[in-house]
């Protein structure tokens, strides 16, 4: 059970919303082996289990954009419900409310994921400070090496998509 979902899996569903690393119900729900509408049954039967920094409700905003920027949630689209996203401490309440073998195991995998992006965000902070280290400790020589460190370091600036279509100018 433990090598069931790959955790790089996982990770590629952890998304960041409101500044929180989470999953969202659709997610949680494939991944429980359960239906989104009885994942979300259970979360409100139990709503004292699931504060705000456990779980949160996107606001119709939130929901075009997630839905824009990730092509696999094209079936949220659609939907009439607005998804509920869960953070770490909130995937493992889930599997606590829905008790069944599967989620409890995959709970496992899932907190894995988590911790795994918590120890590469970790890394990227700990290498930025010992760059900014060494590049006290040397003179004005390196500062060019350096200034390419920090640029490959930085994550590329997403660019604005032109819109498609004709428009009015």
């Amino acid at each position: 059970m433990k090598d069931m979902i790959p955790a790089e899996l996982i990770k590629q569903k952890i998304l960041v919303i409101r500044g929180e690393r989470v999953m969202l119900d659709a997610y949680l729900a494939v991944l429980y082996g359960v239906e989104t509408k009885r994942l979300n049954e259970q979360v409100r039967r139990n709503r004292e289990r699931f504060p705000e920094d456990f779980m949160f409700q996107l606001s119709s905003t939130e929901k075009i954009e997630v839905v824009a920027n990730c092509d696999h949630l094209s079936k949220l689209k659609f939907s009439r419900n607005l998804p509920y996203a869960f953070t770490e401490h909130g995937t493992i309440m889930a599997a606590s409310v829905l008790n069944t073998p599967l989620a409890v195991a995959v709970s496992v995998q899932v907190v894995r994921a988590f911790v795994k992006l918590r120890e590469i965000i970790s890394t990227h902070k700990d290498l930025a400070a010992k760059l900014e280290n060494l590049e006290k400790k040397y003179d004005s020589q390196f500062k060019m090496v350096f200034d390419a460190i920090r640029q490959l370091m930085t994550p590329p600036e997403s660019k604005k998509k032109r819109p498609i279509g004709f428009g009015r100018e």
